[in-house]
């Protein structure tokens, strides 16, 4: 039976944390919700509740980190960030500490607890942080992997995680490098450049739509949103001509923002962006939501349409 991603976090951190004892976990009143009660329940010493209290939980994680521990601490994504930003900026960020803050239930992802609990913000506040680096998985597998990379890496990281259901893009033996995009398809029209659970499955369908229409479109994960994999965006850009960004978040701020910002300095490309289009989040399932946000493989095959028409 298909796992959920929060599962296959939870069991990541388990098992680094059986040959690592600087691995430890805190959550904000959200153990269940984040899947992490196996690891209170195989390394209690090693989980800290803080309560809802997610601000404080980053300045534990920061004397954590301080102390030499590798702290994941994690909370939905509107509090992750916004709650956390100054704590994070400062304590973790500044101080040159090694804190993971991980925000679940990324955009539309949210659905039932609405605009409150919809972060369409939370990559655009990320990146502000200098030297923050920010991942995206879309799948277990990339879930898994990012997770190791995560914790083998030196610095502060903001991982944004889609927690319930599971999906399947790479096989199990599939290798990441923070900062590598991948190409899941290869094209010469156009370049679908995607990021998480959402999007990722949504521009793979939507390359689909574009292939019946005699358009070849090219589709990359771009799991690692900073540092941006500026070489393979700028390849795709000259072998394309035209980019369509697919985000679970505002058009600004974002991934969107990010390709925009290195095309318009190293090689103008024609570029259009899907996602929130400077909008609130609201109550609904996802299904509506996507549609609602003009999110889905349609929306994605029409916009690079539009987009390849100004060649």
């Amino acid at each position: 039976m298909a796992k959920d991603m929060r599962d296959v976090y939870a069991q990541t951190l388990v098992d680094l944390a059986e040959n690592d004892d600087r691995i430890c976990v805190l959550e904000a009143d959200l153990m269940n919700a984040t899947g992490t009660k196996v690891f209170k329940q195989r390394f209690p010493e090693r989980m800290f509740d803080v309560g809802v209290a997610e601000a404080n939980m980053v300045g534990v994680a920061s004397g954590l980190s301080a102390e030499g521990k590798i702290p994941f601490a994690a909370s939905f994504g509107t509090f992750a960030s916004r709650r956390t930003f100054d704590q994070f900026f400062l304590s973790a960020n500044y101080a040159q500490l090694n804190v993971k803050l991980v925000g679940t239930d990324p955009g539309i992802t949210a659905q039932f607890n609405g605009g409150t609990h919809m972060p369409f913000e939370d990559i655009g506040m990320m990146r502000l942080v200098p030297n923050l680096v920010i991942i995206e998985p879309s799948d277990l597998v990339s879930c898994e992997a990012l997770i190791r990379a995560a914790a083998a890496h030196q610095g502060s990281m903001y991982i944004r995680m889609h927690r319930k259901g599971s999906n399947t893009i790479y096989d199990e033996n599939e290798q990441f490098e923070l900062g590598k995009g991948k190409v899941l398809v290869d094209g010469t029209d156009v370049t679908l450049i995607a990021a998480g659970f959402v999007m990722v499955p949504e521009a793979l369908k939507a390359a689909e739509i574009l292939k019946k229409e005699g358009i070849s479109a090219a589709v990359i994960d771009m799991h690692t949103i900073k540092p941006l994999d500026n070489e393979l965006v700028l390849a795709y850009a000259k072998k394309t001509g035209a980019i369509v960004t697919c985000e679970n978040h505002q058009v600004t701020g974002g991934l969107g923002g990010a390709v925009a910002e290195l095309l318009t300095a190293e090689y103008p490309a024609l570029l259009g962006r899907i996602g929130a289009q400077d909008m609130f989040g609201q109550v609904g399932t996802q299904d509506y939501l996507i549609k609602a946000y003009e999110m889905t493989a349609e929306d994605i095959a029409q916009k690079a349409m539009a987009t390849i028409s100004k060649k």
